[in-house]
């Protein structure tokens, strides 16, 4: 009898070390589903999996895993395992971020489902680590998995191994993982609830998925830049045309390789010799170029346009993006030349042959592609909810903020907005208000974009999923719940339809009859405007002709009389057939939550109209390069050195208030739209809570009065 428990011990410790070992998507699985079965443990207990696990397996080596898996599960956040006891999550995605969230999740309590479109792991780009992801990563038993994992001073990973590792964690903590699975979109519930009544589910493909039976109380979109889930609008920075081009080439691990030194970053203003000689030997003309050594040899460089033309990379010079990267302007030989000679010419020509990697659609892996411009999401969640039933819905990973690749930020912002996002679900099972929460999540959403290795906290032992344990000095309430927009479902269609039709009622040009065409030509709007303040709109002289006029009329009052943002622009309200329903609703539900509680023609403005809806769009000046002027003195500012807020770019040291002349920083701000100034904010220097402090706080606004008077006096 002892010889036949030894014999299955030692089974079930090759069994999980097979699982260990696997180096695909698919051999993961199949591995994960022949332990399960040896041990006659279900994946589908979430709560017990874990344990169950964990007693099963007892070799030494899975004994290092599941002490460092166990310290981890050890945070308060967690409140061992039963902080989110009952909420069901959905992750859209199998990304490294979509999977380090699930990770998270689980660890609150969370029954978590990840669908994922593909079967595989296959993307050999390597991605920069900063020292809190390699410390965090280290914290779920990296090494366990992959034991070159940040040796000696390596800070890089591939894409793929990556995937690999949070794979398995996830299962070793009860995911459910489901690849071949395509997310198409969300399943309100049944109008008619019962206690039985499905709520919240996805339609996916195939259909007849048991996924597609699930409900849940989370959704997270973590499907990359083409996010799936609706209602989150994207603000586009857009910068100087600019060239990327990967290549990943075979590592066959050979002396001569190991012997090659990596190129961290170098860009043309730290090493200007290296980028001339470049040139001038191979044509070759770069802005900057990374080399790390992974499963594969990985370079990555931005090319100018003119070298590309130059030699025969792009056969035609156009002046739209599209057109000039198009497949058939590019000539994949000359691109698979380009990229060979610059990487032998950077590596000093001691690799000892660069042969390309393959790639899953079996052709060298080599890209090119344009990151003139950058998408962000305006927000990181919102909440839906119909007949009764919430959701909650969050972005993280680049369908919330793509990464700038020169920066290495991708991986680690990633991670820190999957902690982010774990906290708020936390607060949501917990029962907190919902617009609180919200807002608590923007406000940190704000952070994000502008942090960097060197302003978030330094004691990485002490991180967690609490935001205040990764940003020193976090403000996590500079957005308000009533900055928050709320839309209620039951406004979706008919309630808001119906009090838009009282409030535009015998107005002349004016039919409410849908959320849509009704308000192409901007009459509607100004009627909604005039019936609360004529005297602002003068609704007699306006020309049922002028689309253009009466949209941007009506979007410019309501910005500066209601505080309303606009969602789009009279231009484009004239060039659609008819306004976009969810945009519609979002944008006349504020002038519902503004006005359903005032008489017509209060002067009283309501002070909760705000929205942390901004304009979907923030372009440069026309000529300017986003990567090249500062907004501020109208130098260059390089990539490298420069910093970002509200769409602009500038050095750092330019970064002033408008007003007192002081230093600002990233997030200690205000935006005057109208001026395009940056201004400092009102309670920014009361964060200390002193004497001092409130009197600079008194000066401040006395300022700010005064400044204010002034330029209404300039103007009139």
């Amino acid at each position: 009898m002892g010889e036949t428990e030894d014999e299955r011990t030692a089974q079930a410790s090759q069994l999980f070390e097979n699982f260990v070992q696997a180096s695909t998507c698919k051999g993961t699985l199949q591995a994960f589903g022949i332990l399960c079965r040896h041990l006659e443990v279900d994946p589908l207990d979430y709560s017990n999996f874990y344990s169950s696990l964990k007693a099963a397996v007892s070799s030494w080596k899975a004994q290092a895993l599941w002490t460092k898996l166990d310290k981890r599960a050890q945070h308060k956040a967690y409140n061992t395992n039963g902080a989110c006891q009952g909420t069901r999550c959905l992750i859209i995605g199998g990304g490294p971020c979509g999977l380090r969230t699930a990770i998270e999740l689980s660890l609150l309590g969370c029954k978590v489902v990840v669908i994922e479109k593909r079967d595989t792991f296959s993307r050999n780009n390597v991605l920069h680590l900063w020292p809190f992801t390699i410390h965090d990563l280290r914290g779920l038993g990296a090494k366990k998995f992959y034991g070159k994992f940040c040796a000696g001073s390596i800070d890089h990973i591939s894409i793929r191994q990556l995937q690999l590792m949070l794979l398995k964690v996830c299962l070793i903590l009860g995911v459910e993982i489901h690849v071949n699975v395509e997310f198409v979109k969300l399943l309100e519930p049944a109008e008619e609830q019962t206690d039985h009544s499905p709520g919240w589910r996805a339609e996916i493909r195939p259909s007849t998925h048991p996924v597609s039976d699930f409900d849940f109380d989370a959704v997270i979109g973590a499907d990359g830049r083409k996010n799936t889930l609706d209602g989150f609008r994207r603000k586009e920075f857009r910068g100087k045309l600019a060239i990327a081009i990967t290549a990943n080439f075979v590592n066959r691990n050979t002396t001569a390789e190991a012997k090659v030194e990596e190129i961290s970053g170098v860009a043309f203003i730290f090493n200007q010799k290296f980028f001339l000689e470049l040139k001038e030997e191979t044509g070759i003309d770069l802005e900057n170029i990374v080399y790390y050594k992974d499963h594969t040899h990985y370079f990555v460089m931005t090319a100018k346009k003119q070298s590309l033309l130059d030699k025969g990379v792009i056969i035609h010079d156009y002046i739209e993006t599209d057109r000039l990267l198009s497949p058939d302007n590019v000539n994949q030989e000359a691109l698979l030349s380009y990229a060979r000679e610059a990487a032998d010419f950077g590596t000093n020509y001691q690799l000892p042959s660069l042969d390309y990697a393959i790639n899953h659609y079996g052709q060298p892996d080599v890209a090119m592609f344009d990151f003139t411009s950058m998408y962000a999401s305006e927000n990181a969640a919102l909440i839906r909810e119909k007949h009764g039933r919430q959701l909650l819905v969050a972005l993280v990973g680049d369908s919330l903020l793509e990464p700038f690749w020169p920066m290495g930020t991708g991986c680690a912002r990633g991670f820190l907005a999957a902690f982010d996002t774990a906290w708020m679900v936390r607060g949501w099972a917990k029962g907190r208000s919902a617009l609180e929460m919200l807002a608590e999540r923007e406000s940190i959403y704000r952070l994000l974009p502008q942090t960097t290795t060197v302003n978030i906290s330094k004691n990485l032992e002490q991180y967690t999923i609490d935001p205040a344990s990764r940003y020193p000095n976090l403000n996590s309430s500079c957005v308000r719940p009533h900055q928050v927009s709320q839309v209620p479902s039951e406004l979706r269609p008919g309630r808001l339809l119906t009090w838009c039709q009282k409030q535009t009622v015998g107005y002349r040009g004016v039919e409410v009859i849908n959320l849509t065409s009704s308000w192409r030509n901007g009459l509607a709007l100004c009627a909604l405007i005039h019936h609360q303040k004529p005297e602002i709109i003068d609704f007699d002289s306006l020309n049922e002709e002028d689309v253009v006029g009466n949209n941007q009329l009506a979007f410019d009052v309501a910005e500066q009389h209601f505080g309303i943002q606009p969602v789009t622009t009279g231009k484009e309200m004239a060039a659609e057939a008819e306004p976009d329903k969810l945009l519609m609703v979002l944008y006349l539900s504020k002038f519902y939550e503004a006005f359903r509680n005032l008489p017509a023609n209060n002067n009283v403005l309501s002070s909760c109209v705000l929205s942390f809806q901004c304009v979907a769009r923030k372009d440069f000046p026309p000529g300017l390069g986003g990567s090249d002027i500062c907004h501020f003195c109208s130098k260059r500012v390089y990539v490298m050195e420069r910093l970002s807020a509200e769409g602009y770019f500038f050095h750092r040291e330019c970064f002033r208030c408008n007003i007192c002349n002081c230093t600002l920083r990233i997030g200690g701000h205000t935006f005057d739209s109208q001026e395009g100034t940056i201004e400092r904010k009102r309670n920014f220097t009361c964060s200390l809570n002193s004497r001092t402090s409130a009197c600079c706080a008194f000066v401040a606004d006395f300022i700010l009065s005064l400044a204010k008077v002034k330029r209404i006096v300039e103007k009139a």
